[in-house]
């Protein structure tokens, strides 16, 4: 299993990012994915999560009506459009797979930094 993050960056608050995640190595159609970031000195958090279809999105309090999780299963690839930024979503951000039994994959991560 792999994953290919892109994406992140430096932006201005109130500005926007849109990350990707290509993976391989599975059947990506068959398994939910996930978005989580982890900031300095802070436990890792869920971002986002959305189904094997794409019908079924969750996302965390603080960014929700902000980010936008989103599915391409003829690309593999998975997407976190990320509008209205503020400095507290300075992170790096990770996607993850969950497959059968349990065994979970994560990507290298990708750094975003909001500041002006």
């Amino acid at each position: 299993v792999q994953f290919v993050e892109s994406g992140g960056g430096l932006v201005q608050p109130g500005g926007s990012l849109r990350l990707s995640c290509a993976a391989s190595g599975f059947t990506f159609s068959s398994y939910a994915m996930s978005w989580y970031r982890q900031a300095p000195g802070k436990e890792r958090e869920l971002v986002a999560y959305i189904s094997s279809a794409g019908g079924t999105t969750n996302y965390a309090d603080s960014v929700k009506g902000r980010f936008t999780i989103s599915r391409d299963n003829a690309k593999n690839t998975v997407y976190l459009q990320m509008e209205s930024l503020k400095t507290e979503d300075t992170a790096v951000y990770v996607c993850r797979v969950r497959l059968t039994y349990g065994v979970e994959y994560w990507g290298q991560g990708t750094q975003v930094t909001v500041s002006s």
